[in-house]
């Protein structure tokens, strides 16, 4: 199978898809989606080296960036936002780059993906030797991304991708190339689909594995949380409770003693 035919192709289940019903309409997305995890697992030997690239750097004071265009710079976005709040974390230690910038988040920034300069320059405006940069893009083939990524090894930081073609130039440039191969899309060349729930696993993986390995978390709770609105301080009230015995009420009191530090309420005698 071609490079392009690898995000572009149509899928022959889905060539009669203006005539199917709702549900079948349904049904065909559902069963497509179903194979994600599989991709997503086949990768595991990459996800487990980049991982462990990332905590390594972040241990030794380097940072976790995403570059993407698109949904895939999106997603980057916003699974580097969710660090600080989950895991108690500077905002600055795990950022997400997109092409187009703070615009291309809510709107399509046409050409953006395309402007090669863009993405050096974004790359050395915001990485930095002994940084892990991981360029993230569906095809493997967006310009952007791709000389974000050699600008970043020029500077000095390690590399990873996420893409779902293995012959991708992406793919090859990467030292870490994570390759999800999801097939074609329902409808062909919307790499939002199926890529998209790809990349979301994937990150998901990435920066959650890597907060675990740096000790971000108390086993299974989020003993590092940022308690920065009601839901927050619920989960936190719920954290101390379940960890020490104390009433709710009482963890509560514990943890506005220790001005929402989750560890300190659990450790306070």
């Amino acid at each position: 199978m071609s490079e392009r035919s690898r995000t572009e192709a149509r899928n022959p289940r889905a060539r009669s898809l203006s005539t199917l019903a709702t549900r079948e309409i349904l049904e065909l997305m559902n069963d497509e989606d179903a194979g994600v995890p599989a991709a997503v697992r086949a990768a595991l030997a990459a996800l487990e080296r980049a991982v462990d690239a990332i905590v390594e750097a972040l241990r030794a004071g380097g940072r976790l960036r995403y570059v993407g265009a698109g949904t895939s710079g999106r997603l980057g976005v916003l699974d580097a936002s969710e660090a600080p709040p989950t895991f108690g974390v500077d905002p600055d230690l795990v950022r997400g780059i997109v092409a187009g910038g703070d615009r291309a988040l809510r709107e399509s920034v046409e050409g953006a993906e395309d402007d090669a300069d863009a993405g050096a320059r974004d790359a050395r405006a915001h990485c930095r030797a002994g940084d892990v940069v991981v360029g993230i893009s569906a095809s493997g083939k967006a310009p952007y991304v791709l000389a974000a990524l050699a600008a970043a090894r020029e500077i000095g930081a390690r590399t990873a991708a996420i893409t779902c073609d293995a012959s991708s130039p992406l793919a090859a440039t990467a030292e870490i190339p994570i390759v999800v191969d999801v097939g074609p899309e329902v409808v062909a060349g919307s790499s939002r689909l199926k890529a998209g729930t790809a990349t979301k696993l994937v990150l998901n993986m990435l920066s959650t594995a890597a907060m675990i390995r740096l000790g971000r978390t108390r086993d299974d709770l989020m003993a590092d949380l940022r308690a920065a609105n009601a839901k927050l301080r619920e989960r936190a009230v719920s954290i101390v409770a379940s960890e020490t015995g104390l009433a709710p009420d009482d963890a509560r009191a514990r943890l506005e003693r220790a001005q929402w530090d989750v560890r300190r309420a659990i450790a306070e005698r």
